[in-house]
């Protein structure tokens, strides 16, 4: 590649007026593209997550530019601060903490907010969490979905569980280590046996990938505290043709089934135990599990 060819300076010139997202790196430094560092030397000013973060990450590249921070709690405001100076003339880049902005990020409605103002957006590509920990996870990648941080709403939180046990892609998320024992349960009793990858400081010096089951990624951080932010990548749904009518429903879907037929609940949970060849109190304890979550 010629850089210093006239097309090629033409083509990464860096325009006024536009907003452009810069991936930058999830762990390595190295990691942060050629383009990438083009555009933080020469855009207007830098629209961070996390200003001291960004400033970290500029300071180690010699780069000083003008930071204002822009993350979810300032979003509104902020947003149309950063679209005014764009249909100023200025140029912008939007970084997150780590990885490419507007994934799972506030950076989405500033992308919005420019398109309504017809002002231009360029992805800088690079980093992102998801798709190394996919591309480590040893399952399927022809077919994925993302889905980031599970639902805080414990309503809106069990419907999207309830929609992941029948999803049949690998499917992606996003957890904290203080959640992540407990999404390890919920997954577990929602979704039933299946394959996980748990990755975690991904592209550092101590990157981990730990491929087990489901129940053994429960019993194994039952031992060993969860530290670090992790990716979660869990194999879909089996596509198996069903011989039972309860195949592809969740224990408490199962038990609820009974429910609704006109069971009492204990008559509902023996019998969704003797249809599994489940011991009595594990069933039982799986509804009590999703019950204390619901009284939180």
């Amino acid at each position: 590649m010629n850089t210093s060819d006239p097309e090629y300076k033409e083509k990464n010139r860096v325009e006024g007026g536009t907003l452009y997202l810069v991936a930058t790196p999830i762990g390595n430094l190295s990691d942060l593209s050629e383009r990438g560092l083009k555009v933080l030397r020469e855009v207007d000013f830098i629209a961070a997550e996390d200003t001291r973060n960004t400033l970290k990450l500029l300071t180690h590249f010699g780069i000083s530019k003008p930071l204002i921070s822009y993350h979810e709690h300032n979003k509104r405001e902020r947003g149309e601060q950063i679209a005014r100076k764009l249909k100023s003339g200025e140029s912008c880049a939007l970084v997150t903490d780590a990885g490419t902005p507007a994934i799972s990020d506030p950076g989405e409605d500033l992308v919005a907010l420019c398109a309504a103002y017809q002002i231009p957006v360029v992805s800088i590509p690079g980093c992102c969490a998801a798709i190394t920990a996919l591309t480590l996870s040893a399952l399927p990648t022809r077919r994925f979905v993302f889905e980031g941080f599970l639902e805080s709403d414990k309503k809106a939180r069990r419907a999207q569980l309830n929609e992941l046990a029948k999803e049949r892609r690998t499917f992606i998320l996003y957890e904290a280590p203080h959640r992540l024992c407990d999404t390890l349960e919920e997954l577990y009793t929602a979704l039933g046996e299946r394959r996980i990858a748990l990755c975690r400081e991904l592209t550092k010096l101590n990157e981990t990938v730990e491929r087990m089951t489901l129940s053994g990624a429960v019993a194994h951080y039952k031992e060993n505290s969860p530290r670090g932010e992790y990716v979660l990548v869990i194999e879909g749904a089996s596509q198996v043709v069903s011989k039972n009518f309860w195949d592809n429903m969740t224990i408490p879907e199962h038990v609820e089934h009974y429910i609704n037929e006109g069971r009492s609940r204990m008559d509902a949970i023996k019998q969704t135990a003797k249809d599994r060849g489940l011991a009595k109190s594990v069933v039982y304890n799986a509804m009590e599990e999703i019950k204390d979550r619901e009284e939180e």
